[in-house]
């Protein structure tokens, strides 16, 4: 990934702008999400919004990923691609909006009840919704990537869950992906110090079962070895002078959730 790139307070100006459209765009597309309709129909809704707020998707065409919009479902960690799939009552679904805007990335996510769904994928997403907050509460100056990763891995694994390991957070600007790679696991006091002005991505995704993943042959959905379910959550959030700004924060609480508000 290179060098990390650190934000003059111009660029996180422009930033805030980015991170700001994606999360409205989440909550907008969060007042859909109900038994009956399928992930392309939360696709178009992302794409329409987007652009007509004179932004780009940015997964659309990212490595060849083929939609504008990543939606997870149950056993599905991340990466899961739009189809005629119909929502299910009592399914989990992760919806990952990324927003272009005027050059800059703005990186958001959450997992959503659909109809009434059981204890066991309430208490998961409850859980990874912990995850990121605890996650976030260890960003200031001079703390290390790994205090992150660790207090994520402790959280989930004294639950009863495992993190996943092949996809991590990341450094975000003008670039989708950039550094620092942010593990959601580690030993606290390694990894690189954390100065103002860093921008990155926290987005822990959480198992049931087993924390190793399996790529579907359309080489980009990534579901889970024993079929249990997953969950993630995410932020892009920068780095103060004391603390953490959390870029893509909610100006209201998400349906659908019951998490985030």
């Amino acid at each position: 990934m290179g060098n990390v790139l650190i934000k003059s307070d111009a660029d996180l100006v422009e930033m805030r702008k980015a991170c700001k459209l994606a999360a409205r765009t989440l909550v907008e597309a969060a007042k859909m999400i109900a038994p009956g309709i399928t992930t392309d129909d939360i696709n178009r809704f992302v794409h329409d919004y987007t652009v007509k707020h004179n932004a780009k998707p940015a997964p659309l065409g990212y490595r060849g990923y083929p939609k504008s919009v990543c939606t997870s479902i149950n056993e599905v960690i991340c990466h899961g691609i739009p189809s005629d799939r119909v929502l299910q009552d009592g399914d989990i679904i992760n919806v990952d909006v990324t927003s272009i805007l005027n050059g800059w990335h703005g990186d958001v996510s959450a997992t959503f009840f659909v109809g009434d769904v059981s204890d066991d994928a309430r208490r998961l997403v409850e859980v990874t919704r912990e995850c990121l907050r605890l996650g976030i509460e260890q960003v200031k100056p001079k703390v290390r990537l790994g205090d992150i990763g660790a207090v994520i891995q402790h959280h989930a694994e004294s639950n009863g869950y495992s993190v996943v390991q092949d996809f991590v957070g990341h450094g975000i600007g003008r670039n989708f992906h950039e550094a620092p790679q942010v593990l959601h696991f580690g030993k606290a006091g390694r990894g690189q110090r954390l100065a103002k002005g860093m921008t990155f991505t926290i987005e822990p995704m959480i198992n049931q079962g087993d924390y190793r993943s399996i790529i579907l042959d359309d080489d980009w959905t990534a579901v889970t070895i024993d079929g249990k379910l997953s969950a993630q959550f995410e932020h892009t959030v920068a780095v103060t002078d004391d603390g953490v700004e959390i870029l893509t924060a909610f100006d209201e609480p998400l349906l659908n959730s019951e998490v985030f508000k």
